[in-house]
């Protein structure tokens, strides 16, 4: 499995419209909603928030990656959101996040997630890659970058 064969349009918020962590954690999970990857959004939430409460999946240097296991999915999942502003996301850091990889996987995938995780956290560390990902403008300027 490729971070790229998850990276869909329709899975790409750009920019976001949220401006508070909670807020985000919605519009990410409504996006899946709407590309038809998930049914129970409710259900999405409350796992993502639980981990969030765990310690703040923000990692610094602008990036997010939200995450959780549930069985509220069948395979593993991805959004991708960018708020060229930034939202505070409680990171390590202290800065505000600007690009978010929510990844969500069954309990039964455990392997797949954490390879997920790996993948997003070896892409973001190109700086050049950072920077041209906060600045697309669509979703498929997002999937054309991943695909370079």
């Amino acid at each position: 499995m490729s971070i790229l064969d998850l990276v869909t349009e329709d899975c790409i918020k750009v920019p976001l419209e949220s401006t508070r962590k909670n807020d985000l954690l919605h519009e990410m999970i409504d996006l899946l909603k709407e590309a038809g990857k998930i049914s129970d959004p409710d259900a999405i939430y409350q796992v993502v928030r639980a981990r969030e409460d765990q310690g703040s999946t923000g990692l610094g240097e602008g990036i997010a990656i939200p995450h959780a296991k549930t069985d509220a999915v069948t395979d593993i999942t991805l959004a991708i959101g960018i708020s060229p502003q930034g939202i505070d996301f409680e990171s390590l850091d202290g800065e505000d996040a600007k690009v978010f990889f929510m990844i969500l996987a069954p309990p039964d995938k455990s392997g797949l997630h954490i390879e997920a995780l790996s993948e997003v956290a070896r892409l973001t560390r190109s700086a050049a890659f950072m920077r041209t990902l906060i600045h697309s403008e669509t979703p498929a300027e997002v999937v054309e970058l991943f695909q370079e």
